[in-house]
């Protein structure tokens, strides 16, 4: 066996970290991947602000044009006046430019990062959460926030920034006109975007209403088309498409609530831009028919106020859209940034890989608020003991499994395998100590030959043919269209369920992992198949500790011991034979099945 090197740690309860701070809230989120790439959204703001600089500073070179050509007296300024007009629109178009190539390489990077580190997180939840969120919705939400992360950036550089650099610049500009108009000027812009900000504010709850139904409505249409055999099989198509149409007309009423609060700030801005520009322009007008002003601060005064008012405009509706995107990743951290119930210690250590021996010590656990589910459970299995566990529906067997996988915590007590408390050491190497076969087994939508060799990524195709042999996988599988490179289908639908579960039993033997747990793992199987299979795995894993969860006791006669659990509780513990001449409860479900197969 390969040995990983690890700790021997005590019963002391395990100190679990809390989820990190970028997951806390949207603010958090956006600054730690900006970030992770400094320089880049650095240079791309003073590209931004500097092309949005030119900009101002070519309406100023227009106002010295005309000037210029207004005077008549020398052309030389004008001249001047108009290589300085085309230099800095060439300037602005060229930062623009690249402004955009690095806005691309800079989010579309971060983006990648992004649904990565999002997807680390989520994996880290219980399975419990997977039993609660749709995962449609969830990989929605993934997608959806670099996304917004993305829109996010895109509407600061591009569409709030210019404005801003608009103002200051028109604000400089128009102080060399006239101070009266420059204080109006300021102290409208502020009274307008202050409404619209206050305005956009307000409406925060209904783009984050928005983001939400719309990622229930995706997660649920990919729920219904993943499940569409049932929706075939059950004549349902008319009862889901109600549904569906029912999810989609909330996410379209809440879409039509966040838009239409949009258009009414823009409306308002229509309203102040008709007032502002026109009061502004008549100003400047009165000004020169006073010959106070030349004709050329006229025209630099009604294109910078009509730029700047539109530019406001602009930045009213893209911090509204910013509170869109928020709502967006607020969204997502709601559900996906939950903080993990089960989580590695710090500086947990790896599970140092031994025999195979596993101990529960007066383990407790329940699900949540619906009583124990398992009570003062003691269990001793040395290393390479082969141990069925059997018991009515609903006893706890598979919790038993789950627990030692670590998908839950449990309440108290503590698990041990090889000597090392399970809860202290790292996750990822406590499972790669367990070959987990489950009673549905789902397959990714590759080949044959990918899902088996997922166990073990760098398994031969020698030793591959061999795990599916010793799990009587040769014979479908040669007869499928095109062997071990057939596309299985998504989750395995293209195979029944005996054939899904020898492929699973395959992955187990390849993994070659010291204790194997089958979780009713033969169920699909006839009884002379299932019984094939456990001989192989007494026979091949002589060597390896065993557990199974059994459903027809008959395959566990070659064991070495059967536990029998009942309402959380272990009752029996012996070997096979030991139990039937007991007359207890393990004898009592072995007659019942033996009268069930007689009468069949």
């Amino acid at each position: 066996m390969l040995s990983l090197t690890g700790a021997h740690s005590n019963e002391a309860q395990p100190h679990h970290v809390d989820r990190p701070d970028y997951l806390t809230g949207p603010k958090a989120f956006i600054w730690h991947y900006v970030k992770t790439r400094p320089g880049q959204f650095a240079t791309l703001m003073v590209m931004a602000t500097t092309a949005a600089a030119c900009a101002v500073a070519v309406q100023y070179m227009m106002k010295l044009l005309v000037d210029a050509m207004a005077s008549q007296h020398d052309t030389t300024p004008a001249f001047i006046a108009l290589s300085g007009f085309i230099g800095l629109i060439a300037a602005e178009s060229l930062l623009w430019r690249c402004s955009g190539w690095l806005g691309c390489r800079a989010t579309v990077g971060v983006g990648v990062k992004m649904r990565l580190d999002l997807f680390d997180y989520l994996a880290g939840q219980p399975i419990r959460y997977f039993a609660e969120n749709l995962a449609g919705s969830l990989g929605q939400r993934l997608t959806s926030t670099a996304g917004a992360f993305g829109a996010f950036v895109n509407t600061l550089v591009w569409r709030i920034s210019p404005p801003c650099i608009d103002f200051i610049g028109a604000l400089i500009v128009f102080s060399t006109v006239d101070w009266g108009m420059t204080g109006a000027l300021a102290v409208a812009v502020v009274l307008l975007m202050t409404g619209l900000i206050m305005f956009g504010e307000r409406g925060r709850h209904l783009h984050r209403t928005f983001a939400a139904e719309a990622n229930q409505a995706s997660g649920d249409l990919v729920d219904v088309i993943s499940n569409m055999w049932s929706v075939k099989a059950f004549s349902a198509h008319a009862r889901e498409r109600k549904r569906l149409s029912n999810l989609f007309t909330a996410e379209a009423d809440a879409q039509r609530a966040s838009w239409m609060y949009t258009e009414r700030a823009r409306f308002m801005h229509d309203i102040a831009l008709w007032v502002l520009a026109g009061g502004m322009l008549t100003w400047a007008v009165l000004l020169w028919s006073r010959a106070s002003i030349t004709p050329g601060e006229v025209v630099v005064v009604s294109a910078l106020t009509f730029r700047i008012l539109h530019g406001s405009r602009d930045m009213a509706l893209s911090l509204v859209e910013l509170v869109q995107h928020f709502g967006f990743i607020e969204d997502t951290l709601k559900v996906i940034g939950q903080r993990q119930t089960v989580r590695d210690v710090d500086d947990a250590p790896v599970l140092s890989r031994r025999g195979g021996s596993v101990e529960f010590r007066n383990v407790v656990f329940s699900y949540g608020k619906a009583g124990e589910a398992l009570h003062d459970i003691n269990i001793k299995i040395p290393a390479g003991q082969k141990v069925g566990i059997v018991g009515p529906s609903g006893a706890g067997k598979s919790t038993l499994v789950h627990l030692l996988q670590r998908l839950y915590d449990i309440d108290s007590g503590s698990i041990w395998i090889d000597g090392q408390n399970i809860h202290e050491v790292t996750q990822d190497s406590l499972r790669q100590s367990l070959a987990v076969v489950p009673q549905e087994i789902t397959l990714l939508h590759r080949t044959v030959m990918e899902n088996i060799r997922f166990a073990r990524a760098d398994a031969t195709d020698d030793e591959i043919f061999r795990a599916a042999k010793a799990a009587h996988c040769e014979k479908f599988i040669h007869g499928l269209s095109e062997g071990y490179d057939t596309i299985v289908g998504e989750r395995g639908t293209k195979l029944s369920g005996g054939q899904r579960q020898r492929i699973g039993i395959a992955r187990a033997f390849l993994k070659d992992a010291p204790i194997i747990v089958l979780d009713e793992a033969t169920s699909a199987l006839d009884t002379e198949s299932e019984m094939e299979i456990q001989r192989s795995i007494v026979e091949l894993m002589h060597d390896r500790t065993v557990i199974a969860v059994a459903h027809r006791l008959s395959t566990l006669s070659n064991f070495d011991r059967v536990i029998v659990v009942e309402q959380g509780q272990i009752v029996e513990d012996g070997k096979p034979a030991e139990l039937r001449k007991k007359g207890n409860l393990f004898d009592r479900m072995w007659r019942l099945q033996a009268e069930g197969l007689a009468a069949e």
